[in-house]
């Protein structure tokens, strides 16, 4: 007998980091299987698993930061990867690089990652991920040290080894996204790279030659002192997840901190922006 699932069809605006929010949120709910698109997210949750008062924890929802419109419907089973193959599609970052799912067929790339999204952020279709792919592929990671924080699936992680730095920590607080991490790292048959869970706290006492943040604009003016102090003198700080109209107050806090603005990436008003520590 079909397993019977009850699918959530949710319109987001602004649609991200909005989107990225509610899917976390969703998975610790119950949802298991998740479908980005246009407008916001499809999401699943097995019958047996749902109740009327589902959405009560789920706090975005009631957030007057986002506009979330939602419906859903009891449907049959869902063929999960037929899903992912209509939904997401291998991306090519300058020619260099390319980032896909295990059932995308391999291309010749000088660096391609293979990486199972599941429920994580970080494909490389947001653009945020793609500058942030952008700053590894055009800068010197030989020999260095690297702190991905908020790896999501930890393909930032992956290409910074690829890239040849010799240590990298991959840090998220979700679960899912640290389970994702582990998988993705053994997949892509990652070397340097240890993925832990938990949150900046973890950072006092550790020094990094460059950091890598691609998380969202509250979190990284909350974190960015100690991530000035985990920075080695002469260090670098990537950073992503916010709007061109956030990056003055970025860049004050990081000046205030003694870090120097040197570049930034925009993409449809997102921006990824590189600091000197």
């Amino acid at each position: 007998m079909s397993q019977i699932y009850i699918e959530y069809i949710f319109k987001v605006a602004p649609l991200q980091p909005g989107t990225e929010i509610l899917i976390a949120e969703l998975g610790y709910a119950g949802f298991e299987s998740f479908v980005e698109t246009e407008e916001g997210v499809t999401a699943y949750i097995q019958k047996d698993e749902w109740n009327e008062a589902i959405l009560e924890t789920i706090d975005i929802l009631n957030s007057e930061e986002f506009q979330i419109d939602y419906s859903h419907l009891e449907i049959a089973q869902v063929n999960w990867n037929s899903e992912w193959e209509k939904n997401f599609d291998p991306i090519e970052v300058d020619g260099k690089c390319t980032v896909r799912a295990p059932f995308h067929p391999k291309k010749s790339f000088e660096y391609e990652i293979v990486i199972e999204p599941k429920m994580s952020f970080g494909t490389g279709h947001h653009e945020t991920t793609f500058m942030m792919l952008q700053f590894i592929l055009e800068n010197d990671f030989t020999g260095k040290t690297v702190l991905d924080m908020g790896c999501g699936t930890a393909v930032l992680a992956i290409l910074a080894e690829m890239r040849g730095a010799s240590k990298i920590e991959a840090i998220d607080i979700d679960e899912w996204c640290y389970e994702n991490s582990v998988e993705n790292t053994q997949r892509n048959n990652c070397k340097t790279i240890t993925v832990e869970l938990g949150d900046a706290s973890l950072l006092p006492g550790r020094k990094y030659d460059s950091i890598i943040a691609n998380i969202n604009r509250n979190i990284l003016l909350n974190d960015m002192e100690t991530y000035q102090k985990s920075l080695n003198k002469g260090g670098t700080l990537y950073l992503s997840g916010f709007y061109n109209e956030d990056l003055p107050i970025i860049t004050d806090c990081c000046n205030n901190l003694g870090m120097e603005f040197v570049e930034n990436k925009e993409k449809n008003r997102w921006v990824a922006a590189k600091f000197v520590n």
